[in-house]
Formats: structure tokens, C-alpha cells, sequence
């Protein structure tokens, strides 16, 4: 049915099923090999956009897959397929895939960063990264304290993102120290001694650094913002959701050029 298919796993005892579980299910194991699975047809399809990225595709025997999936197929029966599957449903595909990795020279031509403190909800992660991708940013710098951008539900969160922008993990103390060598605006978020988000211009470039969902920024990371802005609230709730709250503020702060 595929082609080509270059092998064929039907026991969830094999060693192959069991690293990709464990992907599936541990941030170690992900950390340590660098690696993690996607899962759908919409995600797979943007893996392929970076074939370097697939180290295989496993298919559930049952499934009928586009023509030109044409990387290295691994078919599997459906207990496998249910053994490393995250949803509830699978739609039965998978890519067994690399982490991204970007080096540090590029780092330095980023000029619109989204710099993430402490957001430790996953789906929250993988939605800024989404939002990150969809305004047009260079990159997004996840600080300690977050979620892993790899965890299943952050990549389901991100619809494909992982494969379009830079996401990368670093102390945020450093970031801000390159981004203020470069002459990058510091925006951070917060209530104390904040002007308002309507009295913000377009900036053509600029470090965005939104906080936890319950204490928000680090104050001895935010005290290093060139500015401290905060969202307008014209209802009687007292915040927004983070991911929201960085929706809002990126595309109010991002210039058309």
C-alpha cells in the first residue's frame, strides 16, 4: 500500500515502539536524544516542509497516505499505533522526528523576539509559539520555568510552527543582555508603573517578555524592560489568558515593514 515501506512493527514490546512512547511521554528522553513525534496528517504534512528534520513515518497499516510521502515508512499494526498515540482518536500517521536546532550566529540577525518567563502551561507555549510564527517573528526564547516546546500537547498547540520559526531555550537574563547590545527595545509586561498598551507605537524591532499565568514576569527580569506595558481592560475581568494577552500585544506592537 506504501511505498516505500521499509519495514513493518506489530509487537509493542519492540525497542523502536517503546523510544517513541517514551517520547510521547517523557521530557527526559526527549531532552536527551533530541528527538520527538508528531502525530495527524495537518502536522506530518509540515514536517515534511523539512524533510531533514523526519527521521521516519509511521503509518498505521489501515491508512491510505498521500503520493508523495516519500521518506522512509515504518508500518505499524493499530496497538502500536494506540500505544504511541496522544489522542484519544489518532488518525493513525506519524513522523518520528529531529528537533530543530539553530545556531547562535543566526541568533544575532533576530530582531523581533518573543521572550517567554515561566509559562508553564503546554498548550499556552504552543499557542504563542503559533501566534509568534503567525505575526511574522524571528524567533521565540522560552525561559526556566516553561513547558517543554516539544511535549506533545505544545506541538499539537503550535499546528506546525516548530517547523517555521526558531524556538529555543535559554536563561533570559542572556537574552536580554544580546538584545540590549543590539539596541532592541525591551517591552515587558506587568501592572506596577505601566503606560498603557494604546499609547505603544509600532516598533520595526523589539523583545517582547510576557510572564507566568499567575505572578507574571520575574520582577528582576522585568526591571531590565525599557518599557513596562499592560492591556486595557474595558470589562470586569481582571486579566487575560497569556497566550491571549501575547496575541494581542504582538500584533499591537509589530510594525507592517
Amino acid at each position: 500500500m506504501y511505498s516505500p515501506v521499509n519495514k513493518r512493527i506489530e509487537s509493542t514490546q519492540n525497542s523502536l515502539v517503546k523510544h517513541w512512547k517514551k517520547l510521547v511521554t517523557t521530557r527526559k528522553e526527549r531532552d536527551q536524544t533530541k528527538e520527538f513525534l508528531v502525530e495527524g496528517f495537518h502536522l506530518v504534512e509540515e514536517a515534511l516542509k523539512k524533510p531533514e528534520l523526519v527521521i521516519q513515518l509511521l503509518i498505521r497499516e489501515d491508512i491510505d497516505i498521500p503520493s508523495h510521502w516519500m521518506l522512509p515508512i515504518i508500518e505499524v499494526n493499530a496497538a502500536v499505533a494506540k500505544e504511541i498515540s496522544e489522542t484519544e482518536q489518532t488518525q493513525g500517521v506519524f513522523a518520528y522526528c529531529r528537533q530543530p536546532q539553530h545556531e547562535v550566529k543566526a541568533q544575532h540577525e533576530w530582531k523581533r523576539v518573543l521572550l517567554i518567563d515561566a509559562v508553564q502551561d503546554p498548550g499556552n507555549i504552543g499557542t504563542m509559539i503559533r501566534t509568534a510564527d503567525a505575526a511574522g517573528l524571528d524567533a521565540v526564547v522560552l525561559g526556566k520555568g516553561c513547558a517543554d516546546p516539544f511535549n506533545p500537547k505544545t506541538v499539537r498547540s503550535a499546528q506546525g510552527s516548530h517547523f517555521h520559526i526558531p524556538v529555543v531555550r535559554e536563561e533570559l537574563s542572556n537574552w536580554l543582555e544580546r538584545v540590549k547590545e543590539a539596541n532592541i527595545p525591551v517591552i515587558g509586561t506587568g501592572l506596577e508603573n505601566a503606560v498603557s498598551l494604546d499609547e505603544m507605537n509600532p516598533q520595526q524591532s523589539f523583545a517582547l517578555l510576557v510572564g507566568n499565568e499567575g505572578s507574571g514576569v520575574d520582577p528582576t527580569l522585568l526591571s531590565q524592560a525599557d518599557h513596562v506595558v499592560k492591556i486595557p481592560m474595558y470589562g470586569q475581568a481582571e486579566s487575560l489568558n497569556v497566550a491571549v494577552a501575547t496575541g494581542i500585544l504582538v500584533y499591537t506592537l509589530r510594525s507592517k515593514q
